[in-house]
């Protein structure tokens, strides 16, 4: 089946859609797990609004590669323009900060996650999808923030207190808690839990029967439910990023430093 040219524009995101117009969108990097870096974000808003633009597509899968949805960092996509402590390099950052989450929304068919493994870095993007499916091996955490001294201000201080309760949810920022996959269903962050070998298939089937409902129907059900997270995003996101701007320019420029060491790739 002919592919739109945009699929494969996108180094960081293999995209591939079949005869029901099932999108299966699987985040990597040089084919491995996906590490994210300053091009990672960039290639993700664009991608995600590409994809809102295609109305052949009729429902989504957003998967990652191998054993984790996103748990690390790329090194090698740094350069000095990603210093984000200086002010000006933060711009960028606050733009796709915001567009990152608000072109995820804007995708007008259902969205699955199938959370094949640790998600412990931009976990929030998860939230925005209408169904979540998790191996039994997923954990969630917002590591990356406190880690390096940053405000916890880019989608995940709204999504995760709307998930979690407002009293659990700041917990979880403020203390970088791990919540298991078994936790999560509890919780009510994930809908099933699942072994990994039947995460895409269970995935795909849940997809096909979207799929099969009259377009409208099936678009407008996800712009219905996705009108309040819409609300929240325009709302609390261009803040929460100018506060955690300011507190890396705050760090002021500390020079090359090691990742800790369950953050690096």
């Amino acid at each position: 089946m002919r592919q739109p040219g945009y699929f494969s524009r996108y180094e960081q995101l293999h995209m591939q859609r079949d005869e029901h117009g099932i999108l299966e969108v699987r985040l990597h990097t040089r084919g491995g797990p996906c590490l994210f870096g300053p091009r990672t974000h960039e290639h993700m808003v664009d991608a995600f609004y590409d994809i809102s633009r295609d109305a052949d597509t009729r429902v989504m899968i957003l998967t990652g590669t191998g054993e984790s949805w996103i748990a690390a960092f790329d090194d090698s996509q740094a350069t000095p323009k990603d210093d984000f402590t200086i002010p000006k390099n933060w711009d960028r950052v606050y733009w796709e900060g915001k567009k990152v989450l608000q072109n995820l929304l804007d995708i007008d068919v259902p969205v699955i996650a199938a959370v094949n493994g640790p998600a412990l870095v931009h976990s929030e993007y998860i939230l925005t999808c209408d169904i979540v499916l998790a191996a039994d091996t997923a954990v969630f955490q917002d590591l990356p923030h406190l880690t390096f001294g940053l405000v916890p201000g880019d989608g995940v201080h709204v999504l995760w207190p709307l998930v979690l309760g407002p009293v659990r949810g700041r917990y979880f920022l403020a203390t970088q808690q791990k919540i298991a996959a078994d936790e999560a269903l509890r919780l009510g962050v994930v809908n099933e839990v699942l072994p990994m070998d039947a995460l895409m298939p269970r995935a795909r089937a849940l997809a096909l029967k979207l799929a099969a409902l009259p377009t409208l129907t099936l678009r407008y059900m996800r712009v219905a439910t996705a009108q309040r997270l819409k609300e929240l995003v325009v709302r609390e996101v261009g803040h929460g990023l100018a506060l955690q701007g300011l507190s890396g320019a705050a760090l002021g420029n500390p020079g090359p430093q090691p990742l800790p060491q369950d953050v690096r790739r």
